[in-house]
């Protein structure tokens, strides 16, 4: 039986979140033992928790990567529960403390990618970031070649690095009845070309962009719908409004996201300041939706232009209008995209394959003792 601690610092549920909750719920419990580590009143607690997995909230440690006081709490936890690995999401102070502790492996998951400050890769600042990474790492798991990248120019060992893919378990694709229900909810008509953009409501993720684009196609029968919440909701609302856009739904924060992604035609991703490997561009390619997608970060990795998708220029809303027009006005290879996006996502992005990959990366990293 293989000893595992997980350490996250999230209070809210993200990205990284959800990847861990549905690891803890598909892994092995017959061969790996999970300790789950969590910030007090964390949204993640409830969710991880089972009776195969323990959860552990501590005090002072939620969105800190670094906290002092953590160190001890950290290596109490570690000499209870007597870990082989300690694998953290970020948490620096995690990291450090399993070195002190000495008898484990560390694992730490690199979930972003993001255009790096020149500091960042040059000296000093890149001698220092690489040193303690590489000393406080047995094993860096990136979840795309854009977070190696990032790794690689911040001073991290290659050879450290293990890139791996996040996975998803298939949407439940509606039936004909559902989904015009769900089109009828939300005011789309059975004739409109729905276009999606889910994801948080902050700048870097591009809706800017992408309101402009739905404004250069007023004149066709589209419905842009944007759904989650975030910082910039009531700018974002205010700019469709200054627009004139009559063609754009904000759906609010979605509980049950299939609703959405069963009645879109197209998946829209515009970020151009962090992307790795977007859970929802993984969740539309088991529905077999095409995507448009900057070609920032981890995108062009998982949409092949041409393919499941179209790779466009990020900060650019008349390339990624032009790119939506296209395909609407082209249905044979919309139907060809589709049936591509399902069979890469079975041949690479499954959540079987995720989980696979990371208790392989538990072995692994044991059997370098």
């Amino acid at each position: 039986m293989i000893k595992v601690v997980n350490i996250i610092t999230d209070s809210n549920i993200g990205g990284a979140g959800v990847v861990l909750i549905n690891f803890m719920h598909r892994t092995d419990t017959s061969k790996f033992k999970h300790l789950v580590v969590v910030p007090r009143g964390s949204m993640l607690t409830e969710r991880l928790r089972s009776p195969e997995i323990t959860v552990i909230e501590l005090d002072g440690i939620a969105e800190r990567s670094f906290s002092p006081k953590a160190l001890g709490a950290f290596r109490k936890i570690f000499a209870d529960f007597k870990p082989d690995v300690v694998h953290t999401h970020a948490s620096l102070a995690a990291r450090l403390a399993a070195r002190l502790y000495g008898k484990c492996k560390i694992i730490y998951t690199r979930h972003c990618a993001y255009e790096l400050p020149r500091s960042a890769t040059r000296f000093p600042k890149k001698q220092i970031t690489g040193a303690v990474c590489n000393a406080l790492s047995d094993l860096i798991i990136a979840i795309s070649p854009s977070a190696s990248e990032n790794l690689v120019d911040m001073g991290v060992n290659p050879k450290k690095i293990f890139v791996m893919f996040n996975g998803v378990d298939p949407v439940r694709e509606f039936s004909d009845e559902e989904r015009a229900a769900a089109r009828r909810a939300l005011g789309v008509s059975e004739t409109d070309f729905v276009c999606a953009i889910i994801a948080r409501l902050e700048l870097v993720k591009g809706h800017d962009y992408v309101l402009e684009a739905a404004k250069l196609l007023s004149e066709r029968p589209i419905k842009l719908l944007i759904a989650g919440t975030g910082t910039r909701e009531e700018a974002l609302k205010a700019e469709a409004t200054r627009l004139g856009l009559t063609n754009t739904i904000f759906t609010g924060f979605v509980s049950d996201v299939e609703r959405i992604e069963n009645i879109m035609d197209l998946q829209l991703n515009a970020s151009f300041g962090t992307e790795t490997s977007s859970l929802s561009l993984l969740e539309g390619m088991s529905l077999g939706i095409p995507a448009v997608v900057s070609d920032f970060g981890g995108n062009p990795y998982l949409i092949a232009n041409g393919e499941n998708g179209l790779v466009v220029p990020k900060k650019d809303a008349a390339a990624l209008a032009d790119a939506i027009a296209s395909l609407m006005d082209d249905p044979d290879r919309m139907r060809r995209m589709s049936a591509r996006s399902r069979e890469i996502y079975k041949e690479r992005f499954t959540l079987e394959t995720m989980v696979n990959n990371i208790e392989n990366a538990y072995r692994r990293v044991l059997d370098e003792k």
